[in-house]
């Protein structure tokens, strides 16, 4: 199939993705995550034959990074660029926000010539996604009041429930290694807690994954040691969409256990749903001897399961001993990144460069989120983009 035909059966697939922000993957039609994979893979073979796809001849797309990120911040400048447009950085503690400045403020005064608002806010539970929806109710007042010509999309760059651009990549991982979206049908996936020698690891990853996935058709074997539990409203989301794709939902408390005969693994670590509760009211409370008491006790609870760890003996309990090994990365690889940690070295050297593959589908998710957002009618613009025969690279 040529890109012409790519395009041309994005006209079959009818979304609600055009002016709405994408904050969660469950609150999106099966139709638009499909429309997500599409638009994106088409995007990708646009970059790799050097045809130019700047939609935007001016125009800000903001950073707002409240935690750390490696892959993900540089996925949305990435992205951001794709599509024409210059990135900048809210750097929160050299602007006004140091100063008082209200959400509702901070929202309009970044938006005056903005496209798009991506946002990185997983520290608080129960904070970061009303944050973005916090920002999303100024913007609406913005345009409403005459303040802002036209309102910025929203991308969630993770939040403390999900983090979608990740699951989006992982699924267009999936759909690449396994054929199509079709032949995750019946697959064994295994979203499995595994060891690491810190806390406050975000949940959004697993319940992003759990969420997503099950909307295939998958069989989800959801694994962690007892007390290692997830949002739980989250869970329920998971099991039902389990049930209405046709697939299974199970939770297992041996990590040995949910990798028999699995065909994809994804062990990744997790700070517990009720540790996380506490963290986010001692962030909030600024209490920091009792943020340095609760880390020496998850990090002392965290060392009754180092046998948490995905290694050769646990990937040969997998089918044909060779699951495809999945990680948002960082990963913590035991006697490279610590001492002892979520997966052995051999193992994840196994299956590395399969990793940064991953990873890569990043930058163009992100870019699908943008464009659909910003245009109703995608096949329309990206039959535009190929038959203007503009280079991205060269004359």
């Amino acid at each position: 199939m040529d890109i012409h035909q790519k395009i041309q059966r994005l006209n079959n697939i009818k979304t609600d993705l055009f002016g709405k922000d994408f904050l969660l993957t469950w609150e999106k039609e099966d139709s638009s995550i499909r429309m997500i994979l599409e638009v994106a893979n088409i995007l990708k073979e646009m970059r790799a034959n050097n045809i130019s796809t700047r939609l935007f001849d001016s125009g800000l797309a903001i950073s707002n990074f409240r935690d750390n990120s490696t892959r993900t911040r540089f996925s949305f400048a990435s992205a951001s660029n794709l599509l024409g447009l210059a990135v900048q950085d809210l750097d929160e503690e050299k602007s006004q926000i140091a100063h008082g400045e209200t959400v509702r403020e901070t929202a309009s005064m970044i938006s005056f010539m903005s496209d798009f608002i991506g946002i990185r806010d997983d520290m608080f539970l129960g904070e970061g996604n009303k944050y973005m929806r916090e920002v999303g109710a100024a913007l609406d007042e913005g345009v409403a009041k005459g303040v802002l010509p036209s309102r910025p999309g929203i991308v969630n760059l993770q939040c403390d429930m999900d983090h979608p651009t990740q699951s989006l990549a992982d699924l267009m991982h999936l759909k690449q290694q396994f054929g199509s979206l079709e032949n995750l049908r019946g697959k064994k996936i295994v979203m499995s807690w595994a060891y690491s020698p810190s806390y406050g690891k975000p949940l959004s990853v697993p319940q992003g994954i759990i969420a997503l996935m099950s909307r295939f058709g998958m069989n989800i074997e959801l694994a962690y040691p007892e007390g290692y539990e997830l949002i739980p409203e989250i869970v329920d989301i998971a099991k039902s969409n389990a049930t209405t794709s046709g697939g299974s939902f199970n939770i297992s408390h041996s990590m040995e256990d949910a990798m028999k005969d699995a065909d994809i693994v994804y062990p990744k670590s997790w700070a517990p749903f009720h540790i996380m509760q506490q963290r986010t009211e001692l962030l909030k409370n600024a209490d920091k001897q009792g943020l340095k008491e609760l880390e020496q006790q998850c990090l002392a609870n965290n060392t009754w399961f180092k046998n948490w760890e995905y290694d050769a003996k646990k990937m040969k309990q997998t089918k044909n001993g060779d699951a495809l090994y999945l990680h948002c990365l960082p990963a913590d690889i035991s006697g490279v990144s610590c001492e002892a940690g979520e997966v052995n070295a051999a193992v994840f050297e196994r299956y590395r460069i399969k990793t940064y593959l991953e990873a890569g589908y990043k930058p163009y998710v992100i870019a699908a989120i943008m464009l659909t957002n910003k245009f109703a009618q995608p096949a329309e613009i990206l039959t535009k983009i190929v038959e203007r025969k503009r280079l991205r690279m060269g004359f």
